[in-house]
């Protein structure tokens, strides 16, 4: 999961970063109002953990403007107020949930799962297309129930493919997406054709279907109709 975290406090920004990178996600932060704008604008991400209060404006006005600008972002509110009306007013606003500081980082933890579960999995760890099958808490995935010997960036690239079935996915959004914003700035992305290339022969070792689609010129695309 690529997640943006909106928090000014940069301690608490800084731990929450930590646990998620040892977690395999690529999280990215923000301190201010201005600068979440800013990356919401540019990147994509799966979830985002926004603070109310910020130094230059209010993290409810913010979540306005993402529902404005459509921003397919689930959103999960963390706020050190326990008012009623802030809790009310988030999730009304299309906040998909509610965390209020103090917390612990496993429990944060357990809510963006539950939330990519439900939003983005149709509410279980198992995603399965024919004969592939994911266990995003197992990190495992099978093709005609082998398991594949991928490695964590592969398993990824598979979910996102899978994910987002028929979509054509540009080399740059699949860096992005898997190594986080600073691929931005990179002269090439070849090192997602070697990834790409690595999954197929794995897929195809044993004898799965090539459902990944070289879309020449723009990147890739999982074709649920190849047989």
């Amino acid at each position: 999961m690529k997640v943006l975290v909106i928090e000014d406090n940069r301690e608490l920004a800084s731990s929450i970063h930590d646990f998620l990178a040892a977690e395999s996600y690529i999280c990215e932060l923000s301190h201010s109002f201005g600068e979440a704008y800013d990356k919401l604008l540019f990147f994509s991400y799966d979830c985002i953990l926004l603070d109310i209060m910020l130094p230059d404006g209010n993290g409810l006005e913010l979540l306005r403007l993402i529902k404005k600008e459509k921003i397919q972002s689930s959103i999960l509110i963390i706020s050190a107020r326990d008012a009623l009306d802030d809790k009310v007013n988030g999730l009304e606003g299309g906040a998909d949930d509610y965390i209020t500081k103090p917390f612990h980082l496993p429990e944060l933890h357990a809510r963006l799962r539950a939330i990519y579960r439900r939003k983005r999995l149709e509410g279980s760890h198992i995603i399965s297309f024919k004969e592939i099958t994911l266990d995003t808490d197992m990190l495992e995935a099978r093709v005609n129930g082998v398991l594949l010997d991928t490695t964590k960036k592969e398993f990824d690239l598979l979910l996102y493919f899978l994910v987002n079935k028929n979509r054509v996915l540009s080399r740059q959004a699949i860096a992005t997406h898997l190594w986080g914003d600073y691929t931005d700035n990179l002269a090439n992305f070849d090192f997602v054709y070697q990834h790409v290339k690595n999954l197929r022969k794995k897929i195809s070792m044993v004898n799965g279907t090539d459902y990944i689609e070289t879309i020449y010129g723009l990147g890739y695309k999982f074709n649920s109709s190849r047989s």
